[in-house]
């Protein structure tokens, strides 16, 4: 009976210990802070940009305090699944494949895939930053380039179009500034990153080939944690809503950045 006893009170002590392990009060985000202005690092190393200000949103909405967990892009799923991290807000796309291992919220941003073109090709063509995918699909013998088993290849893959395959983001851009390539498909950092470095031999088309939706990723089965979530993304339009603040803190450095855009270009689809 006494050891009964004794084995009672030490699998009761493993629970209490590992109940005051995890700390209720603490909303854990994942995200990879390697991608401004999303995603990254001010210059003391702390956490900053735009889905961090949404995570602490959240940590708001939720009456929680936020902790930022730094994590690999490719870690971030099996981080989630294994409990290191609650929620994921890193600018995840939302796809069938994700939608296997997490639950998703709703979109909350859309990601652009648009086109860096070479200027000689669209000047021939007459294409202007403002000309539409069906322009640019219409013309024949467009040489695509594009990095294998990425949206870059894929997408025109999938309009029958044949890709000039490179071996990195770099290659392919100058592929297209020196014109040996026609066209590019990307998000926009690295499109409009392409174009200011070359930008007397190259040009952007803003249309987009696709607007991929970004959104949450919870653990599967945690119902509560996701339509909390969902409620909190529900007020993002409001009056003085999160969109509304984000664009009034981010706008500047996203025109700087872009060029042409600030916020809407990722808030509308």
């Amino acid at each position: 009976m006494k050891r009964f006893v004794i084995t009672l009170f030490a699998i009761f002590a493993v629970f209490v210990i590992a109940a005051c392990g995890r700390n209720e009060e603490v909303l854990r985000v994942g995200m990879d802070l390697r991608y401004p202005p999303f995603e990254t690092i001010d210059q003391d190393g702390n956490p900053e940009g735009i889905s961090v200000d949404v995570a602490n949103a959240l940590g708001e909405y939720l009456g929680k305090k936020v902790e930022i967990v730094n994590t690999d892009f490719a870690g971030l799923i099996p981080s989630l699944n294994s409990g290191e991290i609650d929620i994921i807000i890193a600018s995840m796309s939302i796809t069938d494949q994700r939608k296997q291992s997490v639950d998703f919220t709703e979109p909350y941003f859309y990601f652009k895939i648009i086109t860096l073109v070479n200027q000689t090709f669209a000047t021939t063509n007459g294409l202007t930053e403002d000309s539409t995918v069906e322009e640019l699909l219409a013309i024949e013998g467009t040489r695509y380039t594009g990095i294998a088993a990425q949206v870059s290849s894929s997408i025109p893959t999938s309009y029958g179009k044949t890709v000039l395959e490179a071996t990195t983001l770099s290659t392919a851009i100058t592929s297209v500034a020196q014109g040996t390539a026609d066209v590019l498909l990307m998000s926009a950092n690295p499109v409009v990153d392409g174009y200011k470095a070359n930008m007397t031999t190259t040009m952007v088309m803003w249309d987009p080939f696709v607007s991929s939706p970004i959104g949450m990723a919870v653990a599967k089965g945690n119902t509560e944690l996701l339509e909390a979530a969902n409620r909190f993304i529900e007020t993002f339009n409001d009056d003085g809503g999160l969109y509304e603040v984000l664009s009034q803190k981010w706008d500047a450095i996203l025109l700087e950045r872009l060029g042409r855009f600030g916020l809407s270009f990722y808030i509308n689809e």
